[in-house]
C-alpha cells in the first residue's frame, strides 16, 4: 500500500507541474479534494488569520495541531503542513514538533530559513539552518518516520542584497542536507526561476505572486510545484468584506442570496 508520503513525493517528480492548493480549515481542504487536487497544504498565514492570529508563529502550536487534525480527519489526499520556523528554538524542540506531525500522518512540511526577532525577519545562517534540516532528516530515519521536508528559502521574499547569488549559495548548501524540495516564495521572473532550477538538484517550488509566469511556462522552466499561499484565503475574505458591505448598502440580504 502506497503511503501518503510516497504519493506526495511522487507528485514532485512528475513531468507535469504539480499545483498545490493551500487550505486554512477542514472545509477548504475538503473542497480542494472534491475539485480533484491530488494533495493539499496548509498556509500558516491563512490558518493563523482564520483563528485571529498574526502570521509568524503568533498562533500557538496546539491550536495549529487542532486544525491539522481536523483536516486530516476530513480528507484522504496527502497533507503538507507549513510549520513556519519550526515552533522551537533548538533542533530538538523543532524535531519534537515535526515528529508529532509525522505521527499524525502528515505527508510533508515547509520550514523556513529565516527567523523573526525584535528587528523583524532576517535570514538564518545557512550552515546552521542546514544542520537543523540534517538533524530532522536523520532523526526521522532513526525513528522510521517518513516526511517530505521542503526548505523555504527566504532570499526573494526578504529581497536581500545580492538576491540571486545568495540564493544560489544557499541552494548549493541545502542540496546536501537530505531535504526533499526547495521553495522560493516571491520569485517571479522566468530568468530568476531558470537560474534557480539549474542550481539545485531538488524539485523547485514557487508560490502564487503577481508577475509569476503561467503554468505552461513554469513547467517548461523545470518548476515542479506551484502553491497558492494565502492568496485564495485573502480573496475569499475580501469577498466576505465586500458582500457584507453590500448588505448594509442595499438594506437587505440580496447580495448573499
Amino acid at each position: 500500500m502506497t503511503s501518503s508520503f510516497e504519493k506526495f513525493s511522487r507528485l514532485h517528480h512528475s513531468e507535469q507541474l504539480f499545483i498545490l492548493p493551500n487550505a486554512w480549515d477542514a472545509k477548504s481542504a475538503l473542497l480542494f479534494q472534491e475539485q480533484a487536487f491530488p494533495a493539499v497544504a496548509t498556509s500558516s498565514a491563512a490558518v493563523a488569520g482564520s483563528l485571529g492570529y498574526q502570521d509568524g508563529e503568533d498562533m500557538p502550536f496546539n491550536d495549529y495541531l487542532f486544525v491539522i487534525n481536523r483536516i486530516l480527519s476530513s480528507i484522504q489526499i496527502p497533507l503538507s503542513v507549513d510549520i513556519e520556523m519550526g515552533y522551537g528554538t533548538s533542533d530538538e524542540a523543532i524535531f519534537a514538533n515535526v515528529r508529532k506531525l509525522a505521527e499524525l500522518g502528515v505527508a510533508g512540511i515547509n520550514i523556513e530559513d529565516s527567523i523573526i526577532h525584535h528587528k523583524g525577519r532576517v535570514l538564518k545562517d545557512a550552515s546552521t539552518f542546514a544542520h537543523t534540516i540534517e538533524y530532522i532528516k536523520t532523526k526521522l530515519l532513526q525513528e522510521n518516520l517518513s516526511l517530505f521536508v521542503n526548505i523555504r528559502c527566504d532570499t526573494f521574499i526578504l529581497n536581500v542584497d545580492h538576491t540571486q547569488p545568495e540564493t544560489i549559495r544557499r541552494l548549493k548548501i541545502y542540496d546536501h542536507t537530505g531535504a526533499d524540495g526547495i521553495f522560493l516564495p516571491c520569485i517571479s521572473t522566468a530568468e530568476d526561476i531558470a537560474i534557480a532550477v539549474s542550481n539545485t538538484s531538488l524539485p523547485l517550488n514557487v508560490m502564487c505572486i503577481p508577475g509569476l509566469p503561467d503554468f505552461d511556462t513554469l513547467n517548461k522552466l523545470g518548476v515542479k510545484r506551484a502553491s497558492m499561499g494565502p492568496f485564495l484565503f485573502n480573496k475569499v475574505y475580501d469577498n466576505i468584506s465586500r458582500l457584507s458591505q453590500e448588505i448594509g448598502l442595499t438594506n437587505n440580504f440580496s447580495p448573499i442570496i
